[in-house]
This record gives structure tokens, C-alpha cells and sequence, in this order.
């Protein structure tokens, strides 16, 4: 493991000269005029795919708790669910995840990314078999428990991971193909939770199988290499060279050692600006772990780029969850068991379908249309879903306040409007897919190296405390606020998402990960980032480089 091999402290770096410019990059067939590959390489594509199953296991054990929760048996736990029981195993895994995420962060910068995904690995692994072997609703919170442990992790460190390993051409695009998986394993979730729901003990293979990705993944992890960025600040510069080159093999190797050179050149940057920062906090303490983690926290919070990024990753992953997404993707089966359909966990595969094909979408259009843009033009699609969902309950008349969910299940009968309520949430989801489910995920772009992991941690953190938030109440929500109400807060959350994004949230399309400090330095960046040419390295002032302003 590399992480077992480098150390990750990094020492002081000398100044990196300029890159020089070749006109052999320049002519190269495969080279854009700005030293980008015009396609990833097999390599970066292979890595992508590799890191992504993470996104499987994700997804799989985020999806599969819908068919589960409608397919557990009064006496496969001791006792009937009931709406407490069912809101905790939901969002005891959110809640471990929340836990989990930034301590990942921390993990990442001193053992490495892949590291990372290692722990994650044996921790999908342990919660599975948990799950599928327990017999008592204690053991199940628990089993989600420590999946939550496993999502925490790797819903952090795969975009990390991807994000520093990708050209900045491609970044959004391989993102996105992480979130993509996560998606996929949330289809081929409910396609088991059909097959599976039916059967005796059937639920039990439905989580017991989320550990087979798992174990194919740790095979595959001693082929992965770590990221340059993460080995060129643990000292280990030709191991980093060597995997640019491998990555840009479409180019030259001009064209890897330049990036090489920007990456020693952000590391010398955010020293120079780390001993400014850290000259007016106290000196060593007895635990240097505990310093250091000191140290990035005071970087993180009084850097004001630094701090401008942590706003806007922790406001999108916020904005993510409270929107109400997972709520529909946890309870699904049990929303359209209330609608009379008689087949709620086939009807819930519309949604993990329409997720799926939507993020691809997304995939196919982020590098192109930008970030930005596309979260704009999202949002309004998610508002009016959710007002459509709020209208078809409120011609519906039901649930009522006075009926538990256990008897509406028990009573429910199909109405067309029915229908509406599917139409309407396919159409939120297709908007969720297309904006927030991805772009939030591009987190990592905000940050510098030295505290990419920290922040992309405390992000993370505030998606997963969200979605235990999300989780918790949706049910009681819908039960005693009723669903008019409950999709109508959702959908005035989305609003002032809207304008948050609006007045904070720049362009960062075709930015390499090194170009973006300049882009939150002295303020939020919107207007520079879209005045600015399309060219990502037409900011130059001497040596470096930097958001023209």
C-alpha cells in the first residue's frame, strides 16, 4: 500500500522554476493549444472505473435499505417496524457517515488516498455480513452503522481521489463518473430488491451481497497508484512524474512535467502562506499529529480562499441532502406503497432509472456547459416537481393526520393522481441528477493541496449530517405535517438554494486544481469566473498562474 510505504509529511520544497513552453507540445495532433489532452487516457479511464466501484458499494447500500425496509417480516427482527424503528436503520448509516467523513479527510493526507479506500473496503465488507446475519433491530441499526462507516469514507475520498488524478479538461466528466456508479448501484439494488423481496429471508441476501464489489475492489487496489499531488508533497516527485506520464499519455512528457511543475509550485505557495498563518499560532505540542491538524484547521478557517471554499462545498453538499433527494431514494417503495401501487419496489425502479440515465446526462455535458450553468438551470426543474408532488397530495387527500402509516399501507387504493405524484418526483430527480447530485460531488476543486482532504472532509461531513437529518424526518414529516407540506418545504429549500448559488457559486470549468487559488483569493469569484476566456491557462502573471481580475 502506498500509504504503508511514503510518509506524509513533506518536506520544505525549494521554488520550482517556470515550466518551459515547447512547440512540440504545441504541434502535437493529440494536445490542445493548452497543453490538455483532447481525450482521457485508457490509463485515467481504467483508474476512474477502478476507484468508481467504490460509487457501487455507495450506492447499492443507499438504495437497497428502500426494498429492504418494505420487505422485513414482523418476526425476521423480533418485533414489527415501526416508523422510529425504520427512520433509525435509515439514518444511523447517514450518521456514521457524517462521523466518518471528516477523520477520512485527515486519514487521506498522512497514509493516502487509496488508503482510504482500503479501510472503506473492509468496512463495506464487515457491515453486509452484519446485516444479513442479524436477528434483532439493534443488530441491523448497528450492521447500517458500520456501513455508514465505509459510505463516510468513501463517499469522501473517491472524488478526491479521481478529482487529482484527472486532466482539468476531463475533471468534471470523470467526477461524474464516480457519481454515475453510485447511481448504478442503486438501479441494480432495486433490480434485487424485486427478485429478492418475495423470497424467505430474501432482504438478507439483499444486504448480504453488498460485500461482493467490496472484495473485488481490494484486489484491484494493488494495482492503483496514488495520486501525483498526494506524492509530490510526501517527497516522492519521480514516482509522481511517472504516473503524469502515464496519465498524459496521449501528449508528451513536456506536458506531464508541466503539470509536475504547478503542483511543486502550489506546495511552495501554500508553504510560504502556512508559515504566515501559523507564525501566530501556539508552537509544538506534545502529540505532532494533533499540531498538524491544528495547523490545517487555522489554514482552512483564516485563509480567506480557503474559507470561501469551505462555504460553498459544505453550502452545496447542505443544499444536496435538504433538498429531500434521498428521502425518496430511502423510502421509495414505502411512498408508493401508500399510493396503492401494487408493485411499490418495481415502481420505485423508476427512480433509481431515471437518476441513472439523468447523471449520465450530466457526465456528458459538465466540461462543456460548466458547473455553474448547470446547477442554475436545475434547480427550477427540482422546484417545479416538487410543487406538482405538493399539488397531486393536496387532490389526493391522502395520507391524513389521523391514520398511521401502518394502516395506509394496509388500506391505500390507487388514484390517478397517483401518477402525478410519480410523474412529478421522476421530474424532481431528473433535476436533482442532472445539478446538485453531481456538482456537489466537485468539491475537491475548491480546495488547495494542503487542505483538500481537511475541507473536502468537513463537506463531506455536512452532506452526511444532512442526510441523517433528512432521514430522521422525512416519515414523521409526512405523517404529521402531512406530504402537501412536507414537498412544499422541500421545495422552498430549493429556492433558496437557488439564490445562494446564484450570489456564491463560480465557474470553475476548465480550471486546473492549481489555477483555482487564484479564483477565491480577495472574494467569491463570480464575476471573474465568468468574464474569463475559456482558455484555463490564459491567466498569467510571470511565473504564475492566476485569475485575471
Amino acid at each position: 500500500m502506498a500509504g504503508d510505504d511514503f510518509a506524509a509529511e513533506a518536506p520544505l520544497m525549494q521554488e520550482p522554476e517556470s515550466p518551459r513552453e515547447s512547440t512540440e507540445d504545441r504541434s502535437s495532433s493529440f494536445i490542445s493549444e493548452e497543453g490538455q489532452p483532447t481525450s482521457p487516457s485508457a490509463f485515467i479511464w481504467a483508474l476512474s472505473v477502478a476507484a468508481g466501484i467504490s460509487g457501487i458499494l455507495f450506492g447499492y447500500d443507499t438504495g437497497v435499505i428502500s426494498s429492504t425496509l418494505v420487505s422485513i417480516r414482523p418476526t425476521d427482527l423480533s418485533r414489527p417496524l415501526s416508523t422510529l424503528d425504520k427512520s433509525l436503520i435509515t439514518s444511523s448509516t447517514s450518521l456514521f457517515a457524517l462521523i466518518a467523513s471528516p477523520l477520512a479527510g485527515v486519514l487521506a493526507d498522512r497514509r493516502g488516498r487509496k488508503y482510504v479506500v482500503f479501510v472503506a473496503d473492509m468496512l463495506f465488507v464487515v457491515g453486509a455480513l452484519w446485516q444479513a446475519f442479524t436477528g434483532s433491530v439493534t443488530g441491523m441499526i448497528l450492521g447500517r452503522s458500520i456501513v455508514g462507516l465505509a459510505v463516510g469514507g468513501a463517499s469522501l475520498v473517491v472524488p478526491l481521489y479521481i478529482s487529482e488524478l484527472s486532466p482539468s479538461a476531463f475533471r468534471g466528466m470523470l467526477v461524474t463518473l464516480s457519481i454515475l456508479f453510485i447511481t448504478g448501484g442503486q438501479v441494480v439494488a432495486y433490480i434485487l430488491g424485486y427478485v429478492l423481496a418475495q423470497k424467505a429471508h430474501g432482504w438478507r441476501w439483499m444486504v448480504g451481497l453488498g460485500a461482493m464489489p467490496a472484495v473485488f475492489q481490494f484486489g484491484l487496489l494493488l494495482l492503483l497508484p496514488e495520486t501525483p499531488r498526494w506524492l509530490v508533497k510526501s517527497g516522492h516527485e519521480n514516482v509522481a512524474r511517472d504516473v503524469l506520464r502515464r496519465v498524459y499519455a496521449s501528449g508528451t512528457n513536456m506536458t506531464a512535467d508541466r503539470v509536475l511543475q504547478d503542483i511543486k509550485r502550489e506546495i511552495f505557495e501554500e508553504e510560504a502562506t502556512s508559515k504566515l498563518v501559523h507564525s501566530s499560532t501556539p508552537g509544538d505540542n506534545l502529540w505532532p499529529w494533533l499540531t498538524h491538524f491544528q495547523h490545517q484547521m487555522t489554514e482552512l478557517l483564516y485563509v480567506g480562499g480557503n474559507r470561501r471554499g469551505l462555504v460553498i462545498a459544505c453550502f452545496l453538499q447542505g443544499f444536496q441532502q435538504l433538498c429531500g433527494f434521498n428521502s425518496i431514494m430511502y423510502f421509495s417503495a414505502t411512498i408508493f406503497s401508500l399510493l396503492g401501487f401494487t408493485s411499490p419496489i418495481l415502481t420505485s425502479l423508476s427512480v433509481a432509472l431515471t437518476n441513472f440515465v439523468c447523471t449520465l446526462v450530466a457526465l456528458l455535458i459538465i466540461d462543456r456547459v460548466g458547473r455553474r450553468a448547470i446547477l442554475l438551470r436545475s434547480i427550477p426543474v427540482m422546484i417545479g416537481g416538487l410543487v406538482l408532488c405538493s399539488i397531486s397530495y393536496h387532490f389526493l387527500g391522502f395520507p391524513s393526520r389521523e391514520v398511521n402509516m401502518l394502516e395506509q399501507i394496509q388500506t391505500a387504493t390507487y388514484s390517478p393522481w397517483a401518477t402525478s405524484i410519480v410523474v412529478s418526483l421522476l421530474i424532481f430527480v431528473c433535476g436533482y441528477a442532472i445539478g446538485p447530485g453531481n456538482i456537489a460531488w466537485q468539491q475537491s476543486e475548491l480546495f488547495p493541496l494542503s487542505v483538500r482532504s481537511l475541507g473536502s472532509g468537513f463537506a463531506t461531513a455536512t452532506n452526511w449530517g444532512c442526510n441523517f437529518v433528512v432521514g430522521l424526518t422525512f416519515l414523521p414529516l409526512m405523517e404529521y405535517f402531512t406530504p402537501v407540506w412536507t414537498f412544499s418545504l422541500y421545495a422552498l429549500v430549493c429556492l433558496v438554494g437557488w439564490f445562494l448559488a446564484w450570489k456564491i457559486y463560480p465557474e470553475t470549468k476548465g480550471l486546473g486544481l492549481e489555477e483555482m487559488r487564484g479564483l477565491l483569493r480577495d472574494g467569491w469569484g463570480v464575476k471573474p469566473s465568468l468574464n474569463r476566456p475559456a482558455s484555463p491557462r490564459l491567466f498569467r502573471d510571470g511565473s504564475r498562474t492566476s485569475l485575471a481580475r
